[in-house]
């Protein structure tokens, strides 16, 4: 029967972990570069931090590496309490929670640049998400002004290595059909809307 004053050791362990909202110490996925804190309730000269190596594992004296990344707090607490156990005369009190959570490294979104000239209101360079094909391209760059041959649209790409060109009629998109508008733009590319004949 667990004594007041083993109660109140317990406690006082214990509540410190819990400063980390409820989320983190229940569901919290742990993830390399982590720093989780382990106390032995029955041998203090175990305790210490513990960090998630990116081989995703932590190392414990006595027990050696235990796979951390991917795994909740209280699995990882059972591991190393249950791989703790033979070194103790009962199985040991195990406590781990999260002592600092790595750093997420803010990177910017990965765009490609694509060219548009000719007869569009906002002709220039645009930086496009990589898998945007050319009628998404034509939806977004604001629209041909009033002298756009539509039906003479240009893709310049040198995807290959040298310089093709491909023809694409924007009319025919707007009566259900068009050849071409799916093509993936790739990093580079130009579009071409020349002017309108005398009689187009």
């Amino acid at each position: 029967m667990m004594t007041f004053a083993r109660a109140v050791l317990i406690a006082c362990i214990v509540l410190p972990l819990l400063s980390l909202s409820a989320d983190a110490q229940g569901n919290y996925r742990i993830r390399g570069g982590d720093v989780l804190q382990m106390e032995v309730l029955e041998d203090p000269s175990l305790n210490r931090d513990l960090l998630v190596l990116p081989d995703g594992n932590v190392t414990v004296p006595f027990v050696g590496a235990i796979r951390a990344r991917g795994r909740t707090l209280s699995q990882v607490q059972a591991n190393i309490r249950s791989r703790l156990g033979p070194s103790f005369a009962e199985p040991p009190n195990v406590f781990v929670g999260l002592s600092s959570l790595a750093e997420i490294e803010e990177r910017e979104p990965v765009t490609i640049d694509v060219y548009v000239v000719g007869e569009v209101e906002t002709p220039g360079k645009r930086e496009i998400e990589p898998g945007t094909t050319v009628l998404q391209f034509l939806a977004e760059m604001g629209g041909f002004t009033d002298f756009a041959a539509t039906k003479r649209i240009q893709l310049r790409t040198s995807r290959t290595g040298r310089e093709q060109v491909y023809s694409l009629n924007y009319n025919d998109v707007e009566l259900g059909g068009g050849v071409g508008t799916s093509t993936v733009l790739a990093d580079g590319d130009v579009i071409v809307v020349p002017q309108r004949r005398l009689f187009e």
